[in-house]
């Protein structure tokens, strides 16, 4: 069976994506559910959830209301929701059960901004494809509705915009304040994380910034749509190096190494090794952009393809999170260096990161 895992846990799904990158909008995130991925969400794949509580509500929705797509009942109780609580906006995030009774998300929000006098963005998430995924709608979903060319009046300047910081990206907590210090000492006025610290507010002023930095392959397509409205060039830069990588690829060179990671944090290690002349290979089971892969780089899609990589690669060093470890035997690699990946075993970076 394609897809199934007997050896490693579930990666994070789209709908958990969806909602990182909401969750420091200002908003109402409502998860179109019974009850099970709202609590998935909140219990496993958001850990900023445990520190700073925000607005994640589940519809709820029971048997006969997913039968009959009882859209009004969604509605109606997100109108009670929107009278007491002081959101900007509100984003409708598709699971499984929508996607099989096949909603219709463009009428869902249609139906909803009427009634509720508030905007309204939905993802629709199926809950069968992987988090990143997720996060790139999203992404789309705010640039598209709210970075509007009137921002460029407002005489902001010194802008820089960062896409893809979501704690499922970077593995941490607190990296947002990291990225943010890290190029203000560049020189930057301002820094914008959307998905970690910025708000609606900061994401409206999209359009006067300077520069995007792409740090996940989630923030490419909205960085790609944001230079064609508004100019704005973007780079792909990971400065959030696990100080525990770092320190040990100094001892590295001209060795066989695989990087499973993100696609962009797997690069940016990638271009330090071979600096010190080492063949390295960058796999991912998340998004693989063509435009940035090598000829050597693999697009996982099974548990069967990692342990093949792994065990016939004939590789020196594994850098990747620890749960893929235990998917493969210990004698097919000479060591391994762990870099946590959160989305994957739900860890975060003990140690701060090295900038």
């Amino acid at each position: 069976m394609k897809g199934l895992l007997k050896v490693l846990s579930p990666f994070a799904p789209d709908q958990s994506g969806a909602a990182a990158v909401f969750y420091d909008m200002g908003c109402i995130t409502v998860i179109c559910d019974a009850g099970g991925c709202t609590g998935n969400v909140c219990g496993f794949d958001e850990p900023r959830w445990f520190r700073n509580a925000k607005p994640i509500f589940s519809a709820g929705l029971r048997d006969m209301d997913a039968i009959l797509g009882r859209d009004d009942r969604l509605v109606d109780k997100l109108r009670l929701v929107a009278e007491k609580t002081d959101a900007d906006f509100a984003a409708i995030i598709g699971t499984p059960v929508p996607a099989v009774i096949a909603t219709d998300f463009r009428a869902l929000k249609r139906l909803a901004e009427k009634r509720c006098g508030m905007p309204v963005v939905t993802c629709e998430c199926t809950g069968t494809r992987l988090y990143d995924i997720g996060e790139e709608e999203a992404y789309m979903q705010l640039v598209k509705t709210f970075a509007d060319t009137s921002a460029e009046a407002s005489g902001k300047s010194g802008i820089l915009g960062v896409l893809g910081v979501t704690p499922l990206n970077i593995s941490s907590i607190d990296g947002d304040e990291l990225i943010r210090q890290h190029y203000k000492s560049q020189g930057y006025d301002e820094v914008y994380c959307y998905g970690m610290g910025a708000g609606l507010d900061e994401l409206k002023l999209a359009g006067c910034a300077e520069k995007n930095i792409v740090i996940a392959p989630s923030g490419l397509k909205a960085a790609r749509y944001l230079e064609k409205k508004f100019g704005t060039p973007y780079e792909l830069h990971y400065p959030l190096m696990p100080v525990n990588v770092a320190e040990a690829i100094k001892g590295i060179e001209n060795a066989r190494v695989c990087i499973i990671h993100q696609q962009i944090a797997a690069e940016a290690v990638r271009q330090q090794l071979e600096q010190k002349g080492c063949d390295v290979t960058v796999a991912s089971f998340f998004e693989m952009k063509k435009d940035l892969r090598r000829a050597q780089d693999v697009a996982l899609e099974t548990e069967e393809d990692y342990q093949k990589l792994i065990e016939e690669g004939g590789f020196d060093y594994v850098i990747a999170d620890q749960l893929f470890r235990r998917a493969v035997a210990a004698d097919c690699y000479k060591e391994w260096i762990p870099m946590t990946h959160f989305a994957v075993s739900g860890k975060l970076e003990e140690a701060q990161c090295a900038l």
